[in-house]
């Protein structure tokens, strides 16, 4: 990887309690944070304010798939913001259209609409499904239920929260988008007990992220393609987490075959800067019309800039395959962790996208790995530790992030 040059490594002047102190007192409550206060980045390593060193797994939640101070990407970034960062979507702007002809070509769409997260691309996604029902002739009632899945995950705002399938988060929030209807994921009879007269759409994860490291069964993909076809509804994949070569194809849903209506991506699209998009292709791609849908500042120029440039890595270091090879790489060595540990009972993912099943909660083995160990790690749910780091990591990262992993472990869980 290609890096820039780095900052000096001496630690800030202020402690990380300082910094934690002040970020309390400002933030609204919504997370509860690490006691780190990370200021730098380099290659696949993190700085916190003290100097300490530390290997992120983690990639901002499988967003820097470059890694850290990518000297290509921090160049064109820098470029673009000397020359312009905004200018409202009621003009074109060259980023935008390079960067949107160049996703539809790795996504095998036909248009796409540019966001700022994740989480709005499920909203337009939405949108698509209930406006291409419309188009039909369809009203209120009439038409307009989406099948979501059990477990699933989609984002914050009401209408992602409301084709979320995970009660602890729809809850407090009630009553959310009416006309949503969980299905079991990977169980087709289950989606087809749900179909009916009223459904324009399914939406689902290729790969369930926060769910727990579930990918997809190809029979269920195949058949839920078919519900849709058979039905004339919409068929919805959300690649935000699963997207971008994490899986070992540009696209998760490439490596079945079936191919969505309408996708949504993010996180790695932009390495870091803020952009999502949604792409729908045939009869989606024409559903909305002028006034349907907006942003402010959804593909400006600068975010673009970024995207188009992530996407030209991703050719020119063809870091599909690379994703590829390591994830291999990565299954074997956590193979070997799960048959090591009794506590380890379980193990599943593709690509670059892994999971680890414990027995056990999974909080203080994290825990202990960022504090104690210098590893960057995520849980997905309570007994899950996730993997997802950055594309270009290599053998030797992978086998010092087992070694710290396997000391947080024996310090906590196997003591």
């Amino acid at each position: 990887m290609e890096k820039s040059e780095g900052k000096a490594c001496g630690p800030s002047p202020k402690g990380q309690q300082e910094w934690i102190a002040e970020g309390e007192a400002a933030f609204y409550k919504t997370y509860n944070r690490f006691p780190v206060v990370f200021e730098r980045g380099e290659g696949l390593y993190l700085y916190d304010t003290d100097g300490n060193k530390y290997l992120d797994f983690y990639a901002g939640i499988a967003v820097n798939a470059l890694g850290y101070g990518d000297l290509e990407y921090t160049k064109a970034l820098k470029e673009q913001a000397e020359t312009l960062l905004h200018v409202s979507n009621y003009f074109y702007n060259p980023p935008s259209i390079k960067a949107g002809e160049k996703l539809l070509a790795a996504s095998q769409m036909e248009k796409v609409f540019f966001t700022n997260s994740g989480t709005e691309a499920v909203e337009g996604a939405i949108k698509i499904a209930r406006r291409y029902a419309y188009n039909k002739g369809c009203r209120e009632g009439e038409r307009g239920e989406i099948i979501a899945m059990e477990n699933s995950f989609h984002g914050r705002s009401t209408g992602a929260l409301a084709v979320t399938g995970k009660d602890h988060y729809r809850m407090p929030f009630e009553p959310l988008m009416p006309g949503i209807r969980f299905a079991r994921f990977n169980d087709l009879d289950s989606v087809k007990a749900l179909f009916s007269e009223k459904t324009c759409g399914v939406i689902l994860e290729t790969v369930q992220g926060e769910g727990g490291i579930y990918p997809a069964e190809k029979e269920f993909l195949e058949g839920v393609r078919a519900l849709c076809d058979e039905h004339d509804a919409l068929l919805i994949f959300d690649e935000i987490q699963c997207g971008m070569g994490r899986t070992g194809s540009m696209f998760a849903w490439q490596q079945y075959g079936v191919k969505p209506d309408v996708m949504t991506v993010a996180k790695a699209l932009g390495n870091g800067v803020p952009i999502g998009a949604f792409l729908a292709w045939g009869k989606a791609a024409s559903a909305m019309v002028p006034g349907d849908h907006g942003t402010t500042y959804g593909g400006n120029p600068f975010v673009c800039k970024a995207a188009e440039t992530v996407l030209d890595i991703f050719r020119s270091r063809d870091l599909v395959s690379h994703a590829k090879e390591m994830g291999r790489y990565l299954w074997d060595k956590l193979e070997e962790i799960k048959d090591k540990y009794a506590v380890v009972t379980g193990h599943r993912g593709i690509g670059l996208m892994q999971g680890l099943e414990f027995s056990v909660p999974v909080g203080p083995v994290v825990t202990d790995a960022l504090l104690n160990q210098k590893l960057v790690l995520i849980s997905a749910g309570t007994d899950i530790i996730r993997f997802v780091p950055p594309l270009v990591i290599g053998r030797e990262n992978v086998d010092e992030m087992a070694k710290r992993l396997e000391a947080a472990i024996e310090a906590t869980v196997c003591r």
